[in-house]
């Protein structure tokens, strides 16, 4: 059961204080990348996490923007990480897991 941390910003931004908060959540692998496209098929390293992530696991991230593209990505991410029992825990906003809170 890993604690994974993802950062992600545009090219022209700084992501170290995304990976410290990360750090401070207990995220022992992080992974980053700056990216300037809007869809997730530009994020290489996140298509790359997701495929990783087992039962157990947990993804943590600083805010949802980090995450998703829009509510509708964040849902549909969530519920694919949650049915394989990965939690997801996002920084700003709490955990969801498959637990009856967490599904809520």
């Amino acid at each position: 059961m890993t604690v994974y941390g993802y950062a992600r910003v545009r090219t022209s931004q700084d992501l170290e204080a995304q990976i410290q908060a990360l750090k401070d959540a207990g995220a022992t692998e992080i992974r980053h990348e700056k990216v300037t496209g809007t869809s997730t098929k530009d994020r290489t390293e996140f298509k790359r996490l997701l495929n990783e992530l087992k039962a157990g696991d947990t993804l943590v991230v600083t805010k949802l923007d980090r995450f998703a593209r829009s509510a509708e990505d964040a849902i549909t991410i969530i519920k694919a990480l949650v049915k394989r029992d990965v939690r997801v825990h996002i920084l700003n906003m709490g955990v969801a897991d498959n637990t009856p809170m967490g599904r809520f």
